[in-house]
């Protein structure tokens, strides 16, 4: 469905985009993630047709950048991070605007605009003025708009940035549903825990360079150099444990974190079973209270992945 090959785009010496080479199929939820001045906007500006690149090709629908524009706008949905809203229109108003500009016409028009304030959970506001609604809201009004003509492909910049913990919760519930729907969408957002709820696959981005296309447990897997497992026990002997399992040939670092209860316990190269652990200190009449391996998030990720260098 989306395709870049050495996809580059330069503003004078500046690189804002080098080589990126991406594949999206049908139905794929692509987490694009990156700092700020990485280069997701660049890409989605560029296939969406509103930006040119230096050079490099890219398709769409299996339709060219460079030929097939209007080919291309007519499967596609582009919102962009910030975007205007006509604030002296009702809702219903400025859905049915950007539907005629679409040439739905008729009474298709009506029902179609129906359709996607359902979608987006906003058929109680039809007749608001859109100067009323929360900055949730005219996210929700803007994924609407471009659900318009039905795209295949969502190329959606930061659909969350800005909203309150709530209004996040709900644009994650309305992505999954497109998800359900088949779209093929291409996300970025700074909130990363939210992308790896919604995402099959994720990019990072670094200086317009991708260092890492995958799954989100590969790249887990990648940054993830040891197991480690935490560990406390009861009637505060977390000192005593720390002293009966240090020497283990398979354990490499025993931390223990009495600000926060536990012990912190790595193991060796190649050691993943820790079952040892709990055989040892049961043993010894030790009372364990949590036994877990450390989980590594997306954010843990990103920061293992990138380096903190933006253009």
């Amino acid at each position: 469905m989306i395709e870049t090959r050495d996809l580059t785009k330069m503003y004078g010496e500046l690189y804002a985009l080098n080589r990126l080479n991406l594949k999206l199929q049908r139905g794929d939820v692509y987490g694009f993630i990156g700092p700020n001045g990485a280069g997701k906007t660049t890409t989605m500006r560029i296939l969406a047709t509103l930006l040119n690149p230096t050079w490099g090709e890219a398709s769409v629908c299996g339709y060219s950048i460079y030929n097939n524009a209007k080919e291309i706008r007519r499967m596609t949905g582009y919102m962009p991070d910030f975007f205007g809203v006509y604030d002296d229109m009702k809702v219903i108003e400025y859905l049915e605007f950007f539907a005629a500009a679409y040439r739905i016409n008729g009474p298709a028009r009506r029902k179609k605009c129906d359709e996607v304030l359902e979608l987006v959970d906003l058929g109680y506001k039809r007749d608001a003025l859109v100067t009323s609604l929360s900055r949730g809201m005219t996210q929700r009004l803007g994924l609407a708009r471009v659900l318009l003509h039905d795209p295949q492909v969502l190329l959606l910049d930061e659909p969350a940035s800005g909203l309150d913990p709530r209004a996040r919760i709900e644009m994650r519930s309305l992505l999954k549903e497109l998800r359900k729907m088949g779209k093929t969408i291409l996300v970025s957002s700074h909130i990363l825990p939210e992308l790896a709820d919604i995402c099959n696959k994720i990019g990072i981005i670094e200086r317009g360079q991708l260092l890492f296309d995958g799954d989100v447990q590969t790249a887990i897997d990648q940054v993830r150099q040891r197991t480690v497992y935490l560990i406390a026990v009861a009637d505060g002997k977390n000192t005593q444990a720390k002293e009966s399992i240090e020497s283990h040939p398979d354990i490499l670092m025993v931390e223990e974190r009495p600000e926060e209860g536990f012990l912190r316990v790595t193991l060796n190269d190649r050691v993943t079973d820790a079952s040892f652990l709990v055989d040892l200190l049961l043993r010894q009449r030790f009372r364990l209270k949590m036994f877990k391996e450390e989980e590594i998030d997306l954010e843990d990720v990103f920061l293992g992945i990138t380096k903190g260098i933006t253009n």
